[in-house]
């Protein structure tokens, strides 16, 4: 993110989850729009980078891709400084991948002024709720009825592509 004029290059922060990298299942079990494994991965890579720059910092919310193997390669592929939150479909070698910046189960982090709680799963309620804190999860693939303040991040509900804060939270009105 570059503010005009001043040649400063500032980190943005931006979530995603449910990837499924390499997953087949995941095309049919969730509709995805693809006719490929190679399209779906292509066109997840392609979309990351269009919205990641170098500095920005990725958490992903899990559930990062079907062959541990193939981890390492694609977080090479990927721009940004990467975080993982660990998924049901993550197992030791994913986490393990050289790439992660980190990896744990759950987070609680600040950005643009918000407190959030950072996790796979979604909560139905979570540190700092009823302080206006927010809940980022995946693995629910958008199939869950909304909560103030809790968003799915997962590609199935954003373009297949990660997501800022902004883009989740309602547009505040200006202030008098």
């Amino acid at each position: 993110m570059q503010r005009p004029g001043d040649g400063v290059t500032l980190m943005a922060v931006f979530f995603t989850s449910d990837t499924h990298f390499g997953d087949h299942r995941t095309i049919n079990i969730h509709r995805r729009p693809f006719a490929s494994v190679a399209e779906m991965d292509a066109t997840l890579v392609t979309r990351w980078n269009a919205v990641i720059g170098p500095a920005d910092t990725v958490w992903h919310l899990g559930d990062v891709a079907r062959r541990p193997g193939d981890v390492p390669g694609l977080l090479a592929r990927l721009n940004g400084i990467k975080h993982l939150l660990r998924g049901n479909n993550d197992p030791s070698a994913t986490c393990a991948a050289e790439g992660w910046s980190s990896v744990q189960d759950y987070a609680e982090i600040e950005a643009e002024g918000h407190a959030i709680v950072l996790c796979h799963y979604p909560f139905r309620s979570w540190n700092g709720q009823h302080r206006r804190a927010i809940n980022l999860h995946g693995h629910s693939h958008g199939k869950l009825k909304p909560m103030p303040r809790q968003f799915d991040v997962g590609v199935d509900v954003h373009g297949f592509a990660p997501v800022s804060l902004a883009q989740l939270l309602p547009a505040e009105a200006p202030k008098a």
